[in-house]
């Protein structure tokens, strides 16, 4: 169960194709979009350009409402490297129509190529997604997800800084346009080249029978989503990011020209910020989460794009406009550096947010139902973007409101998003907790943690007995744990809170029915059948008739139960009752079947201690 870097993966031919075929696709995209919105921008009157503005970035996101559904059944259906070849392959005469349209600078016809760029993208980001399952081993999909979003964000930023320089090169009598298309061919080339290296990704389910009605399809997999709750409010916060993320992006031009009173070039630094902030973000939240899928990071996240928001938006309100200012007059300007060190902490935190949701739906869901689930995504971002646009459109043109006053608008609306999304999740709710305790309250050292199976069942052995044991367990492992506990100890009201609401209910021994104990032993070997990782929690204070009762039982069960039983020791600086501070975790060798007894049991976690204990924490 060792951890390697994340971009290790870089150098495997299973992840680093995808990742080129990503940064071309993306870099495609922004760079053709920018230039259109800068050339909006500041070459049209203020309200015109708001109003196209807003009614492209609307445009842009009407096919992934039209087809991911149908994308997410080819994604389930054919080999996903085959598609995205073919995909790929589609972007280069897109790319070359796109640069004819902003030549004979027809805009019904830049809006329909924007049509087919996303279309392009809609068909490809399901596909992309569902792809890295297959390719990538679990405990690599939340660092390679980070990547990958560094790399989307990376591609998008190069494409934005790219467009609008070109946009600034579109006058008559410049070349402008033959830089465009020569840089989107190119990219256009290199990406299809990066995509024939991709590893064939077989599909899961290859009799599926595509149902060309996406409006009955889709049905069917909300449907199915839903029973899952993990997965829906995943999607639901995922698009949510995607709302955010599009308020800001699309209103930057804008907000540069009209509210900063910069130039062209001051766009660029802006979206700089913005997209460098969600690189960094997205590459952290391995190290935060300490390769684990978990929501433990996403509240944090969440909370940090509303306080990014709000002073972004209140800081803007304070700035004396300028007049076409350039980059060294801006930064000159008083106000100037907490405006883009707030953008930077939107974008920040924006990455902290989004990796661990679209991992976690990448996880859950089922494999027959992969590629259409991230579909779903898709559609419901789509849908979520392209009200905001609406909404966009009607308070910047007809209410009247101000770029600052809508970015602060939107961050509180974030905040009680988030706190909608935590009280229909609990499970967010607790993870996060969880990741509070271990990490800001507690400092965690492991040692010899590959000794617990990556895939395959297995049994851990402790025995501490304080309620705080197993969280420290639970967000320090990179695979789930079901918990076996004694009565006494889940009789603890935050322990049990935190097991039922986690995601994995635990299995109580040492009750007062002999009934319920044996209910107990059944479903502990029918855990381990189905793979599952397993932690007893050894309780010596357990009232002694029930725990006698049981001992027998458990004694014999443990050695007939055929998966591995590894002692693990947790003890912190002070005393093992009193978990805070620093806290050491170990994994010990599998035990032999002449050790599985209480009494052995005991023995052995307390000789590994007793040489443990000398470990500098």
């Amino acid at each position: 169960m060792a951890r390697q870097n994340q971009f290790q993966l870089l150098r495997k031919r299973r992840f680093l194709p995808l990742f080129l075929t990503l940064i071309s696709i993306y870099f495609n995209s922004n760079l053709f979009r920018n230039a259109l919105l800068v050339i909006f921008a500041f070459h049209l009157a203020k309200a015109e350009a708001n109003a196209l503005i807003n009614l492209a970035t609307g445009l842009y996101l009407l096919p992934f409402f039209l087809f991911s559904i149908t994308a997410g059944q080819l994604a389930d259906r054919y080999d996903k490297s085959k598609l995205l070849k073919l995909i790929k392959l589609l972007e280069i005469p897109i790319v070359l129509l796109g640069a004819f349209a902003i030549y004979i600078s027809n805009t019904p016809l830049s809006f329909f190529v924007l049509f087919l760029l996303a279309s392009h993208e809609a068909f490809y980001s399901p596909v992309r997604y569902a792809i890295m399952p297959q390719h990538l081993k679990r405990q690599e999909l939340m660092g390679g997800n980070g990547v990958t979003q560094m790399g989307m964000f990376a591609g998008a930023l190069g494409g934005a800084i790219a467009g609008t320089l070109i946009a600034d090169f579109m006058k008559p009598g410049q070349h402008g346009v033959l830089y465009l298309t020569l840089i989107m061919l190119l990219i256009a080339i290199f990406g299809y080249l990066s995509s024939r290296a991709i590893p064939l990704a077989p599909p899961v389910t290859p009799h599926l029978k595509i149902n060309w009605n996406p409006a009955k399809q889709t049905l069917q997999i909300l449907h199915q989503s839903m029973k899952n709750p993990a997965i829906f409010y995943s999607i639901i916060a995922s698009s949510w990011f995607w709302l955010i993320s599009t308020t800001f992006s699309a209103q930057l031009p804008s907000f540069t020209k009209n509210t900063l009173g910069a130039s062209e070039m001051v766009v660029t630094l802006m979206i700089c910020c913005l997209t460098v902030g969600v690189a960094l973000g997205s590459l952290i939240c391995e190290g935060l989460s300490k390769g684990r899928i978990t929501f433990g990071i996403v509240p944090i996240g969440g909370i940090g794009i509303t306080l990014g928001g709000l002073g972004l938006g209140f800081s803007a309100m304070e700035f004396h406009t300028l007049s076409g200012a350039g980059i060294t007059e801006f930064l000159r300007s008083d106000g100037s550096f907490p405006i883009l060190l707030y953008t930077v902490l939107v974008g920040f935190c924006g990455g902290i947010y989004i990796v661990p949701l679209y991992t976690i739906i990448q996880d859950r869901a089922e494999k027959q139902l992969r590629g259409q689930i991230l579909a779903l995504s898709n559609m419901f971002f789509a849908l979520f973007v392209m009200l905001v646009c609406l909404l966009n459109i009607y308070l910047l043109d007809i209410v009247k409101i101000t770029i600052p006053q809508l970015f602060i608008f939107t961050s509180i609306l974030n905040f009680l998003t988030l706190a909608f999304i935590c009280l229909k999740l609990p499970e967010l709710l607790v993870h996060q907790i969880t990741w509070i305790y271990s990490n800001l309250l507690t400092r965690v050292r492991s040692k010899s943690l590959e000794q617990v199976p990556s895939k395959e069942a297995a049994l851990l052995i402790c025995d501490s007995t304080d309620y705080r044991a197993p969280l420290l367990i639970y967000d320090t492992l990179p695979r789930p744990v079901r918990f076996i506990l004694s009565q006494s100890l889940y009789k603890n009201k935050v322990l049990r809170f935190s097991l039922n609401k986690g995601g994995t209910p635990p299995i109580i021994y040492a009750t007062k029915e002999m009934t319920e104990d044996n209910l107990a032993l059944a479903e502990i070997e029918k855990s381990a059948q189905s793979g599952e990782l397993l932690c007893l929690m050894l309780d010596q204070i357990v009232p002694s008739q029930p725990s006698n009762r049981l001992k027998m039982p458990l004694d014999e069960f443990l050695r007939h139960l055929a998966i591995p039983i590894i002692p693990l020791i947790i003890q912190s600086k002070k005393a093992a009752s009193k978990l805070s501070g620093k806290v050491f975790l170990a994994a010990e060798e599998p035990l032999s079947g002449d050790n599985i007894t209480h009494q052995g049991l005991y023995q052995t976690l307390y000789q590994a201690k007793s040489t443990s204990i000398k470990t500098k924490f």
